[in-house]
């Protein structure tokens, strides 16, 4: 089968499970809640991260939303049902990260723009330029997409919903931050704060805003790659 009716199908599965539609409007509502009340009672020394503080949060729901779209296949024998229909396993789990980095691409520009104007509106004078911010809003975006996609890799991996929200959820509250007080810049290079450079107006560490996202993208990509051969050799 075509790459293209692959990707529909897997489209159609995500718009129609409620659970993946409540993933996405979770991004964006926790993202500008936390955003709005860190920006109405928080430090403003950095204006940008002001703004955009929820998206440490809003990385939660976009994690929660790549683990169960893929996590949904092992359920049920649903996996043995759609390599029935395409049986290229690289194929399928191509159109299933591409299912899953659309809609979260989408809903995290939509999610960065609507955080960035309730920020302005917030700060007022003493919010960022509209250069920053719309820098940080594409930023935003593509951090969101990334976490899914390292989550949908890692699903894959251990083939287990529960298993992949039970190392990610933790290690992005605790974890990460543990890490950060111990070991300075090493924690820099971690997948949910290198991309977040990009939401600070000044950085000290080894990584821009630019750079932080590539670090990102290679941990997605790390995470897929590994996913891909999992699903590759693994029993339907």
């Amino acid at each position: 089968m075509p790459f293209v009716p692959v990707l529909h199908a897997e489209w159609i599965k995500i718009r129609t499970l409620r659970s993946l539609l409540c993933g996405l409007a979770g991004i964006l509502l926790a993202t500008t809640a936390f955003s709005a009340a860190e920006a109405g009672a928080g430090d403003h020394s950095d204006p940008l991260y002001s703004v955009f503080f929820g998206v440490g949060l809003g990385q939660i729901a976009a994690i929660a939303f790549g683990t169960t779209a893929v996590a949904a296949e092992f359920r049920g024998g649903a996996l043995r049902l759609t390599l029935s229909a395409v049986p290229d396993r690289r194929r399928w789990f191509a159109a299933k990260a591409t299912a899953i980095a659309l809609p979260v691409l989408a809903v995290g520009l939509l999610t960065g723009l609507v955080t960035l104007l309730v920020g302005k509106a917030v700060l007022g004078a003493s919010g960022p330029t509209w250069t920053e911010g719309l820098r940080g809003a594409v930023g935003c975006g593509l951090q969101l997409t990334l976490m899914a996609l390292f989550a949908a890799g890692l699903a894959a991996v251990l083939r287990s919903g529960v298993a992949t929200l039970s190392v990610l959820i933790p290690f992005v509250l605790i974890v990460s931050f543990v890490v950060g007080d111990l070991s300075g810049s090493v924690a820099d290079f971690l997948p949910d704060r290198a991309g977040q450079v990009a939401l600070h107006s000044t950085w000290d560490g080894a990584l821009g805003p630019w750079s932080g996202l590539a670090v990102t993208a290679l941990w997605a990509a790390a995470a897929l790659l590994v996913g891909v051969w999992r699903i590759d050799r693994g029993d339907a």
